[in-house]
C-alpha cells in the first residue's frame, strides 16, 4: 500500500516534507601556472586526489541525505497517523458471516431420534421382563462389591433424587445457551444412540436379578394389551422407582441411571466456563455419589455400571473430538470416520465450521427497559 493512501483523510490533509539539502563542492586546487610551451608546472609537493577518495566522499554524503530524508517521512507519517487514525481504513478479506448456523430443523429430527430409542427402550424393556428367569430357580450372580457391601434400602433413591437433580441443572442452563440449537442437538443424539445400544445389549444378554430384595411384576407371557399398559404407564412415570412405574426386571445390562448421570455431568462440564469450578465439582459429586449408591442399593451388578460408564463417556469424547477438531473430519488416518453413526455426525455438524463458544442469553427477547443481557465467553478451551 502507498504511503500517500495511508495518511490521505476526508480533510485532504498530507504531510509536508521540507528537507534543506546542501551540497559542498569539494575545493579544488588553484590551477598551475602555465608555462612557454603550455604544460602546467609540476609541483612535487601537492600531489593530485585520488578519484576513488573523492566517489567515497560522495557515497557518504548520499547516505546521509537518504537517511535524513527517510527518518523526516516516517516522522511525517506516524504524526499523520496519530491525528487522523479514525479515518484510516484496513481492508481485510472477510470470513464466513455465519459459521454457527441454528439449523433448528436438525435440532428437531435429532429430538425424534432420541424419542424413538427412549420408546423402544421400553418395548424392549417389556419383553425382555417376560425372560427373566425366576429368583427360587437361577439366584442372583456374585458380584464382588455386594461382597463387601451390604445393600441400604434408601440408596436407590439418593440416585434418582441426585439424577433428576443434574437433568435439571443442565436443562437450566442450556435454555440460557445462545448456542443451544447445536448443543440440543447433540445430546439428543448421545441420548438417542446410548439407548439404542442399551437395548441391544440387554435384550441379547438377560441377566437374572441382582438382588432377593427385587420385586418383579407378574409375567403376562401373551397379554399384548397387558403390555401395551405397562409401557404406557413405564413411560408415564419417567421409568423411576420413585413414581412406582417401574416394577419389571430384566433392564440390567447396562444400567440406564448411570448414563443420565454421567452424561448429564458430561454436558454440564463441556458447556460451562471454566472458572465455574465450584459448579462442576457441585455436579461431579451428584454424579458420582449417584452411581455409588446404584451399587449400595444393590439395583444393577457393578459390571452394568461398569459398561454405563465407559459407553458413555468414550461416546461423548468421540463425537466432540470430532465436532471440536476440523481436520479430523475429512482427514484419511482419522479413524473415528469409522464409527457407524459417522453419516449421521456429518448430516448434524455439516454447517459448524468452529468450536462453539461457550456464551448465555436470555432465552426470551425482553422489553428495552429492562433486557440485560449477559455474554461469558472463553478465551480458550484450556484455561
Amino acid at each position: 500500500m502507498a504511503a500517500s493512501e495511508l495518511i490521505q483523510d476526508s480533510g485532504d490533509i498530507r504531510p509536508h516534507v521540507e528537507a534543506d539539502v546542501t551540497t559542498t563542492n569539494p575545493t579544488l586546487p588553484p590551477h598551475p601556472p602555465m608555462v612557454a610551451n603550455g604544460n602546467p608546472a609540476r609541483h612535487a609537493t601537492s600531489p593530485p586526489l585520488p578519484g576513488d577518495a573523492h566517489d567515497g566522499k560522495n557515497k557518504h554524503e548520499r547516505s546521509k541525505l537518504s537517511s535524513l530524508l527517510q527518518n523526516q517521512l516516517i516522522h511525517s507519517l506516524s504524526s499523520g497517523l496519530r491525528r487522523h487514525c479514525d479515518y484510516v481504513k484496513i481492508s481485510v478479506p472477510e470470513e464466513r458471516a455465519n459459521r454457527l448456523p441454528k439449523e433448528w430443523w436438525k435440532t428437531g429430527v435429532a429430538f425424534l431420534y432420541a424419542l424413538f430409542n427412549l420408546f423402544f427402550t421400553t418395548v424392549v424393556i417389556t419383553i425382555v421382563h417376560e425372560r427373566v428367569p425366576d429368583k427360587s430357580v437361577s439366584p442372583p450372580l456374585p458380584d464382588k462389591f455386594f461382597d463387601y457391601v451390604d445393600r441400604v434400602p434408601w440408596a436407590f433413591t439418593v440416585t434418582e433424587v441426585n439424577g433428576l437433580i443434574l437433568v435439571g441443572l443442565w436443562f437450566v442452563q442450556w435454555i440460557f445457551l445462545k448456542h443451544k440449537a447445536i448443543v440440543g442437538r447433540r445430546c439428543f443424539f448421545l441420548i438417542g444412540t446410548l439407548y439404542m445400544y442399551r437395548c441391544v445389549t440387554m435384550y441379547i444378554t438377560t441377566l437374572p436379578v441382582p438382588g432377593k430384595h427385587m420385586v418383579c411384576a407378574p409375567k403376562l407371557y401373551n397379554n399384548s394389551t397387558g403390555k401395551i399398559w405397562r409401557i404406557l404407564r413405564l413411560i408415564s412415570g419417567g421409568g423411576l422407582s420413585l413414581t412406582g412405574s417401574h416394577l419389571m426386571c430384566g433392564d440390567f445390562l447396562y444400567s440406564g441411571h448411570t448414563v443420565m448421570l454421567t452424561l448429564s455431568y458430561l454436558f454440564i462440564k463441556e458447556y460451562s466456563p471454566r472458572w465455574m469450578w465450584w459448579y462442576h465439582w457441585f455436579c461431579w459429586l451428584l454424579s458420582a455419589s449417584g452411581v455409588v449408591c446404584i451399587l449400595i442399593g444393590h439395583e444393577h451388578y457393578s459390571i452394568d455400571v461398569v459398561i454405563g460408564y465407559f459407553v458413555t463417556t468414550r461416546t461423548f469424547w468421540w463425537y466432540h473430538t470430532m465436532a471440536n477438531t476440523h481436520t479430523l473430519r475429512h482427514a484419511p488416518s482419522n479413524y473415528l470416520s469409522r464409527t457407524w453413526w459417522n453419516v449421521a455426525f456429518n448430516f448434524l455438524e455439516r454447517n459448524v465450521q468452529t468450536t462453539v463458544p461457550i456464551v448465555f442469553s436470555w432465552p426470551v427477547a425482553l422489553p428495552s427497559s429492562c433486557r440485560q443481557r449477559y455474554r461469558m465467553v472463553e478465551g480458550g478451551r484450556d484455561e
